[in-house]
């Protein structure tokens, strides 16, 4: 039995990120107020997504509480929705993203907390080089209108290494994705084991 219900220690990690968010938005940095503001970093955008993250597994939470016993049908499926959109954020963003930051603990948490259902292999390696290639169009663009790298290291590298970064960059999310979806079946696969033999243990006994 965990000492702290996952339920709580979710509540706790969203209120920590809300005021991580609050904070940081408080903060009178310059390259806050150029163009595309704080949202061209990606410290940035992935604080938000792991507060977006804990806040849907919070209303998960909830909607669970308040539905178990009910048999209204359009309730039920509104909580598997609740639970879908949790999982895919969970596989395709917050640990991707997330995992090269401080916020891993967290998410390594609620990894062990929670079995979360991965979607297609292809469909989710797809959406995870989407997000990828969507932040590197961003910074060219930004680039493209105020003439400054929002990293400044793309600022001293020629066309054909830059470019080799950029690429490298969505094969090693990919490779994220691919570790979070094995972690989290080694996880849950290994749970369902040692259940299954401290049931056989039981009926031994």
């Amino acid at each position: 039995m965990a000492l702290i219900p996952s339920q709580v220690l979710r509540v706790a990690i969203l209120l920590s990120y809300l005021s991580t968010l609050c904070s940081y938005r408080a903060l009178d940095i310059p390259a806050h107020q150029t163009y595309g503001g704080s949202w061209k970093f990606l410290t940035f955008i992935n604080l938000v997504i792991q507060t977006v993250f804990f806040g849907i597994s919070v209303l998960t939470d909830l909607s669970s509480l308040l539905t178990q016993g009910s048999d209204d049908l359009e309730q039920q499926r509104q909580l598997r929705k609740l639970i879908s959109l949790r999982d895919w954020l969970m596989a395709v963003l917050a640990f991707p993203v997330g995992v090269h930051t401080t916020v891993l603990p967290f998410i390594l948490i609620e990894m062990r907390t929670t079995h979360h259902h991965y979607p297609n292999r292809t469909t989710g390696q797809a959406a995870v080089s989407f997000f990828s290639t969507g932040y590197i169009l961003w910074i060219c663009w930004v680039h493209h209108v105020t003439g400054m790298w929002v990293y400044p290291l793309l600022d001293h590298l020629p066309s054909f290494p830059k470019l080799f970064v950029f690429v490298s960059s969505v094969g090693v999310i990919n490779v994220l994705y691919l570790m979070g979806e094995t972690l989290n079946g080694y996880i849950w696969d290994k749970s369902r084991y040692i259940e299954e033999k401290l049931k056989d243990k039981n009926k031994v006994d």
